[in-house]
């Protein structure tokens, strides 16, 4: 490699709306060349971008950029943790939850000047039994969602909404005793989400006090839901406000352990990991170098 710092871009071809735009033509017209040395590659496969970020890190690149939507970022992210390649973004998806968080812009031209800026900090990273997360993870009602979300023809907020607003009447609230500060909570749970950031994407808000940078998960449970507590908590998430006390508690913490006798969802990103009966969660800090002031 020269001395100009190097970034690679890794493209997951099947993210992206249906009006398909030519990344690799416009990294060419506005990624300034004169600061940066560049190549491409892309993903072949479900969980390729991990491999592909960590031989990048390992190669010396300086950037590694996910080119995609929210498990893209995830992957690419989980492949660069603990190393000194900070990732990039260009988002391609529906979410775009880490970008909206990081103030990365939306659009495929922006977020391409933006690398020229020369941005770069650390962020936390979490994990839910193991598996890294760096906007939020959930077990309960946000993770059936996901799953049944994952199996959607359509994406977008719209479709998230109308698939909450259709499910939540159905939804059986499980027991669990969760463990968070030394304090063991036995609690029926419709949804434990655990932020790392304050969004899932789309501008929808489980915990706008989070800090990305903290050392701290913001913890948001909800013990019990109906249709008019489910349209509170509908509005704080799009208003970026706290829920009322009587939709929502919410705790800061560095670690929560949750164990139930009945097998729970659990997502990480957004994408649905299956069911446990024990979960444990913690706050990684400073794990990650990003593109971003």
């Amino acid at each position: 490699m020269s001395k100009r710092p190097h970034i690679r871009f890794i493209i997951n071809p099947k993210s992206g709306p249906k009006s398909k735009v030519d990344v690799a033509a416009r990294i060419k017209l506005h990624l300034d060349h004169s600061k940066f040395d560049h190549d491409i590659v892309y993903t072949a496969y479900a969980g390729h971008a991990p491999e592909l970020a960590k031989q990048a890190a390992e190669e010396g690149c300086a950037v590694v950029v996910a080119v995609g939507g929210d498990g893209t970022v995830n992957e690419v992210a989980r492949g660069l943790l603990h190393t000194e390649a900070a990732m990039g973004i260009i988002p391609r998806g529906s979410g775009n939850g880490l970008a909206r968080h990081l103030q990365v812009p939306l659009t495929v031209d922006g977020s391409i000047r933006f690398l020229n800026e020369g941005h770069r900090s650390k962020i936390d990273s979490g994990e839910i039994n193991g598996h890294p997360f760096f906007t939020t993870a959930g077990i309960g009602f946000d993770a059936y969602i996901s799953s049944v979300f994952a199996g959607s023809k359509t994406r977008g907020l719209k479709t998230y909404v109308e698939l909450i607003l259709k499910e939540v009447i159905n939804y059986r609230h499980l027991p669990v005793k969760a463990t968070i500060n030394g304090k063991t909570i036995d609690t029926d749970l419709f949804v434990m989400a655990f932020a790392n950031a304050a969004q899932y994407g789309n501008n929808a808000y489980i915990a706008p006090m989070a800090d990305i940078r903290d050392g701290m998960l913001d913890v948001c449970l909800v013990r019990k839901l109906d249709m008019l507590k489910a349209l509170q908590l509908s509005y704080a998430m799009m208003s970026n406000k706290p829920a009322g006390a009587d939709s929502a508690e919410y705790f800061k913490t560095e670690a929560v352990e949750v164990v139930t006798d009945h097998e729970l969802m659990h997502h990480a990103d957004g994408e649905y990991l299956g069911k446990a009966t024990r979960f444990e969660v913690r706050i990684v800090p400073q794990s990650l170098y990003v593109v971003a002031p």
